[in-house]
């Protein structure tokens, strides 16, 4: 092979492999900015004006589809920590009525029997992997108020989960009449 050929490829490899460097310095470094990159250039939607998400006119947009769902907020949510003091002040303005307790008899088979078990024991499939819950037919929780055990419901305990986000307040008492309804009927 002559010298002249080994020479012009070492040349040739070494061009290549600079302009290589250079174009991945190049895309390591730069970054794409999109067209319009700034706040005074942005595209503004005047609240009087036509949405263009929707086409129609309108004063004001309501929430986007990833807003967080509020389910509204408790009469004494302020002082939720010692639930003795929010049960005896929480009176339950549900009537138990047939369509209640069918309410919550259909929540306590969603939310509540994998850990209270179909029962109310506390025997539910999750129990035996956690803390056992309390037997709800038990006489501890029968001496319970129904406002103590909406809040236990809503926001939680030691061991409860908090349900508020799950259970709007009208499903916190109708499982509340269901678990009544259940204690007035058991033997235990």
């Amino acid at each position: 092979m002559p010298r002249w050929f080994l020479v012009g490829l070492v040349a040739l490899w070494a061009a290549s492999f600079q302009q290589g460097c250079e174009d991945g310095k190049r895309a390591l470094t730069t970054l794409a900015y999109p067209p319009i990159r700034d706040m005074r250039r942005s595209i503004a939607i005047d609240p009087q004006q036509v949405d263009p998400l929707t086409g129609r006119a309108t004063n004001a947009r309501g929430p986007d589809s990833l807003a967080v769902p509020t389910i509204g907020r408790d009469v004494h949510s302020y002082d939720m920590a010692p639930y003795e003091v929010a049960g005896v002040k929480m009176i339950n303005p549900v009537p138990a009525t047939e369509a209640s307790i069918a309410r919550g008899d259909s929540l306590f088979g969603t939310v509540c029997w994998s850990c209270h078990g179909k029962s109310m024991a506390g025997h539910g499939p999750i129990a035996a992997k956690f803390i056992p819950p309390p037997d709800l037919l038990a006489e501890s929780s029968r001496g319970r108020t129904d406002g103590y055990l909406y809040t236990y419901i809503r926001h939680g305990g030691a061991i409860m989960p908090s349900y508020g986000n799950v259970l709007t307040q009208q499903n916190g008492w109708d499982l509340v009449n269901y678990i009544r309804q259940q204690q007035k009927v058991s033997p235990r």
